[in-house]
């Protein structure tokens, strides 16, 4: 039976509570790791990540993105916002990229200001947003953040680059030890020793973004790895599907080999992160933090390597872009476990927040996820998981992602997808996880209505609004 009443259930949204940040005390340091478009089920290959983190820690098997595309995705973890709320709908400006983040003064307000009210000294080190500094000077450091380590140009070599240190810039060459993701390393040591108080780390190494540039030592690993060949590998009708994927060819077996080849290379350029988890493992236990200490390593969004026909890329509203790993260890955290509730990156602010005792301002969407971590499932939880797409005006960018803007609704069962063209996807992940057939035109009425009113709900939601939204269900 279709949501009754949508509009009045809307009316007492603001009622909803923020998520929980009740001041501890005595405060854990926390620790982000997030990959650059590091697609699940990959963890395996990491012998660091799998030792300290998989076996030691809860892994979350469906956990996504709020966008499966960088800037905004990293937009919505800094502030715990769908991309409809703060606006950075693209990687460039002037729909999005940093240009737009910092202009909208969303630096005003994230993680890291949250963090550093609390009293945690703060880091960040790594990738920020798509074409940082933008117009500010390479000296520009954005509010929150005590330590700055971030890249203000050469970012995807990973050699050959410069570092905004601190406001400094700083030059690294192509020596074995300039690697961006052993520098990372280092200066995550140097943060985690220098100081006996509670911190809160965000460490955002650029593997496996390509072009992937693997550290010298690990240049040759994986020589007969091949991208996965699932059944969505080269899929084979597509005679369902929206025009945009409809319109393209089967793979040649060039490209295929192309496939195999970056996947290669990304899992080698991963190996690097897979030390630097190892570097900062080994700092927590030699300063005594490691049980005291929680850890999250995710991506912010997914990649696809020959599936659904393409050899390259992200930006679609299937498994592959939008489900990405989330896998948490620390105090009280199951080790080896699992949760199969629906989460998603803007629960990670919350959930920090929480953790430190840090206030949560009202514009926050997501929830904490601190109950998941201690094996509890909240009475009230996640039913719908919203992800939003918008196509990029700018020619370069837009030749880059053929797929036009969407709205989709990941629930336990389904994806629903609503194309700006009008097109419609809908899979039975229960039936068909691999997404192989799209029911949109034969589906039950009543069910397709249901996922318009609770996609519809979830497209029009702030802050706590959301809350309310995404446990709207069947009724």
């Amino acid at each position: 039976m279709l949501i009754r009443c949508l509009a009045c259930v809307l009316l007492l949204l603001s009622l909803a509570a923020e998520p929980s940040g009740a001041h501890r005390a005595s405060r854990p340091s926390i620790v982000v790791i997030l990959a650059d478009d590091l697609e699940a089920g990959t963890l395996a290959h990491f012998p660091e990540i799998t030792r300290h983190l998989v076996r030691q820690g809860t892994s979350f098997d469906r956990f996504f993105t709020a966008d499966s595309w960088c800037c905004p995705s990293r937009s919505s973890i800094l502030r715990s916002q769908y991309v409809h709320s703060h606006g950075v709908w693209t990687n460039t400006a002037p729909e999005g990229g940093f240009e737009r983040f910092n202009g909208l003064g969303l630096e005003r307000s994230t993680i890291g200001t949250w963090m550093r009210d609390a009293g945690y000294r703060t880091a960040y080190l790594g990738k920020y947003l798509n074409h940082y500094p933008g117009p500010m000077p390479e000296t520009y450091v954005p509010p929150g953040w005590d330590t700055w380590h971030v890249p203000v140009r050469g970012l995807y070599d990973e050699y050959g680059y410069r570092l905004n240190s601190d406001g400094r810039p700083v030059e690294y060459g192509w020596g074995e030890h300039d690697h961006l993701a052993d520098v990372l390393g280092d200066k995550a040591r140097e943060f985690i020793e220098a100081d006996g108080r509670p911190f809160f780390l965000f460490l955002a190494p650029v593997a496996p973004h390509l072009p992937a540039h693997p550290p010298v030592r690990h240049a040759e690993a994986f020589r007969d790895l091949m991208a996965p060949r699932t059944p969505s590998f080269d899929q084979a009708d597509v005679s369902e599907e929206p025009a945009w994927l409809r319109a393209r060819p089967p793979l040649s077996r060039t490209e295929i080999d192309r496939a195999d080849e970056i996947h290669r290379t990304r899992m080698r350029a991963m190996l690097g992160v897979d030390d630097l988890v190892g570097t900062v493992m080994q700092a927590l236990r030699d300063t005594g933090r490691l049980d005291d200490t929680y850890v999250f390593f995710t991506s912010d969004n997914g990649f696809h390597l020959g599936t659904h026909r393409l050899t390259q890329g992200k930006t679609t509203p299937f498994e592959e872009a939008i489900r990405v790993p989330l896998v948490v260890r620390g105090p009280g955290v199951p080790a080896g476990a699992s949760v199969e509730e629906l989460s998603a990156t803007v629960d990670l602010a919350p959930t920090i927040a929480e953790l430190g005792g840090a206030g949560v301002p009202p514009f926050a969407e997501g929830r904490s996820m601190t109950p998941l971590l201690r094996g509890v499932r909240p009475a009230a939880w996640r039913e719908n998981v919203l992800v939003e797409f918008a196509r990029p005006a700018n020619q370069v960018s837009a030749a880059q992602t053929p797929v036009p803007g969407y709205s989709a609704l990941r629930t336990r069962r389904h994806t629903y997808v609503l194309y700006e063209t009008g097109e419609e996807q809908l899979y039975d992940l229960q039936a068909d996880p691999y997404q192989l057939h799209n029911l949109a035109r034969r589906a039950d009425p009543e069910l397709l209505a249901n996922l318009r009113a609770r996609l519809a709900a979830m497209r029009v939601c702030s802050g706590a609004t959301c809350r309310i939204a995404d446990t709207l269900t069947a009724r």
